[in-house]
């Protein structure tokens, strides 16, 4: 079910460096919003991550408790499994984006 409904806005296109340099200043002052405990990546939290790429586009993910390589592994299916971008991992923390299928919050520059 939580993956039906990532799904039902289409994923964004890839992003070029420059898009991803605009999209991690934007991110900067952002406080992580979805917090992937011992339990890993769940349902509920994909559905939450999409529920929050639909609200705000961009969004920290911390990741807590786990390797490197683990954290890479989990932003990575979190990306995929929610329709979205992974922009950058430093750290425990991820930033994903996800344009808005009618209303774009975030504006990315052009190639």
């Amino acid at each position: 079910q939580p993956e039906t409904t990532a799904r039902r806005y289409t994923s964004c296109m890839p992003l070029n460096e420059k898009q991803r340099r605009h999209l991690r200043g934007v991110a900067h002052p952002l406080s992580p919003i979805i917090m992937i405990g011992n339990a890993g990546l769940t349902d509920s939290v994909v559905a939450e991550t999409a529920r929050a790429l639909l609200d705000h586009e961009l969004i920290k993910v911390k990741v807590r408790g786990a390797e490197r390589d683990a954290r890479d592994q989990v932003l990575r299916q979190l990306a995929v499994r929610s329709g979205s971008e992974l922009v950058h991992r430093i750290g425990h923390v991820g930033i994903l984006y996800k344009a808005h299928p009618k209303l774009r919050r975030v504006q990315l520059p052009a190639d």
